[in-house]
């Protein structure tokens, strides 16, 4: 059934049939922080091929490159704080154990790593071992907790109306699927797209107004950040859940309309763009349908909470296909700076996903918080190559 019928049968189906036959989840926030990225957007219902089973080819620790000069340690400790994740993992949790006693220096966690794990470089289905390698951070913007002339775009917690559909209760064939939407009347039809919900607004609680709507869509690109007030106190923002419309990048859309070539898109380029054409922001915006809702997070001077549940660090945190490199595992990425400034060869931490993040040899790499991490985040398009190190003698990941 494709998401058409699908959405069909869901709008004139009512509410007793949905209690009854597979309505089980609901459009609340979840109780813990999750998802920094990172914008997911929810699954679309159209069923679509099964993608290729990612590559693992394995290799020698010398084959990886630099791999003896570097220093390991800050991404080793960058994975040891994902343990307190990974205490009941089967592939993970003996690991973490034994990794708690290793000595804090190179030439000791080199040794450790080398004799519990083996590397695998990750293909593409075409045999290749290079793919896209992008940046995100935890932007800043200024903002205030009552709307004003100046802060008058909202940053909205989940709806109290928004009600969540898992779709494989009717059809397994949909694991992993899921629908969101709202009841008018006994009808359930999908929840409103970014025009209709800055036009007609929400249901929902406004955490905080910012000044800039561009301000809005970035952030709800990078999934966290933080809101500054004229006081100088932060409202920390955190990933909550989304509308279920599908997410289509705002670059694109400037591309496609031939405004900007592919090869100039960047966060820096598009928010130039709507500086420059400020009658068409939204047309720019709405543009993509997609729509994230937020939560409040204790203040703390530790990175934005990624999907595994810990923070990040800076520049030793990415984000993964989980289907690929399974949350909580560690990785080598060989790959190039934004700034021309040398390269990144280290080890590092898949203690995060975003909705864009999809296929073999592809990351998002976390350059932090603040504006000069913006500026890395927003220029990075770069090539790289990632290795998974994969504890010896267990299954590969399915």
């Amino acid at each position: 059934m494709n998401q058409h019928a699908i959405a069909s049968t869901l709008k004139h189906i009512t509410l007793a049939s949905l209690l009854a036959g597979f309505f089980t989840a609901c459009g609340t926030a979840p109780s813990k922080p999750t998802p920094v990225k990172p914008v997911t957007p929810a699954p679309s219902a159209e069923t679509s091929p099964a993608p290729a089973a990612p590559k693992y080819v394995a290799t020698t620790w010398q084959q990886i490159p630099l791999w003896s000069q570097d220093e390991l340690v800050k991404g080793f400790q960058t994975w040891r704080n994902g343990c307190t994740k990974l205490q009941k993992s089967a592939v993970w949790a003996t690991i973490c154990q034994d990794a708690a006693q290793v000595q804090p220096n190179s030439a000791a966690i080199r040794s450790f790593l080398q004799s519990r794990l083996t590397p695998y470089q990750l293909q593409n289905p075409d045999s290749s071992t290079t793919g896209l390698i992008t940046g995100y951070y935890e932007p800043i913007y200024a903002g205030s907790t009552v709307q004003s002339n100046t802060a008058k775009h909202p940053v909205y917690a989940p709806p109290s109306d928004m009600i969540t559909v898992a779709l494989d209760e009717v059809y397994p064939e949909l694991k992993g699927k899921r629908l969101r939407g709202r009841l008018v009347g006994n009808k359930l039809v999908p929840f409103p797209d970014r025009a209709g919900i800055v036009k007609n607004g929400i249901n929902a609680p406004v955490l905080a107004w910012l000044n800039d709507a561009m301000d809005v869509q970035f952030l709800q690109i990078q999934g966290s950040g933080r809101v500054k007030l004229a006081n100088g106190t932060e409202i920390r923002l955190g990933y909550a859940d989304q509308n279920g419309r599908p997410y289509k990048p705002v670059g694109r859309w400037l591309v496609e309309q031939g405004l900007m070539p592919a090869a100039d898109v960047s966060m820096q380029s598009i928010r130039a763009w709507a500086q420059a054409n400020p009658s068409r922001i939204d047309e720019l915006l709405n543009s993509n349908p997609s729509y994230v809702f937020f939560q409040k997070l204790p203040p703390s001077n530790s990175g934005p909470i990624g999907s595994l549940g810990v923070p990040l660090t800076a520049a030793y945190s990415i984000a993964v296909d989980p289907s690929t490199i399974p949350l909580g595992s560690m990785a080598f990425i060989a790959t190039t700076r934004p700034d021309n400034d040398g390269g990144i060869h280290r080890l590092v931490a898949a203690q995060d996903t975003g909705g864009a993040i999809r296929g073999s040899v592809r990351a998002d790499f976390f350059w932090g918080t603040g504006d000069a991490a913006g500026e890395l985040a927003g220029k990075m398009k770069q090539t790289g190559s990632l290795w998974l190190l994969w504890p010896k003698d267990l299954p590969l990941p399915k």
